[in-house]
């Protein structure tokens, strides 16, 4: 789910211009620490924020000189990421997001983007 999600992405830009459809970092957990996504970030020029799970590490080992290095990995960087996840512990209390029922990458990004649109409204009228 995560590439096609990539793909959809834009951020404005402050002045003119059009919008930036490439982030410079990408912050994510372990479960996002495949092969395929380090490839695809790597292509595409966005630095990969992934810690890489023991398994993975046990299994690079295993293998010796032919492992290879270990993925870069910026721990004050990843600190951030505790910020997105208290956004997803929020996300969740709706239950068709939590249980990721919709099918179709586009269905699940338009309630994500619903459930932003919600809690920022929220957070507007709150504020003095």
């Amino acid at each position: 789910m995560l590439l096609p999600m990539l793909g959809q992405l834009r951020v404005e830009r402050v002045g003119p211009g059009r919008p930036r459809v490439r982030p410079d970092a990408l912050r994510a957990d372990k479960a996002y620490s495949s092969r395929a996504i380090r490839a695809h970030l790597r292509e595409h020029g966005i630095v990969a924020v992934i810690p890489e799970p023991a398994d993975q590490q046990g299994h690079r080992k295993r293998r010796g000189s032919r492992g290879g290095r270990p993925p870069a990995f910026d721990a004050d960087e990843y600190r951030g990421r505790n910020v997105i996840e208290r956004r997803f512990c929020h996300l969740k209390q709706w239950r068709g997001l939590a249980t990721r029922y919709d099918k179709l990458a586009i269905t699940y990004r338009a309630a994500a983007v619903l459930h932003a649109v919600i809690a920022w409204a929220k957070h507007l009228s709150d504020t003095p």
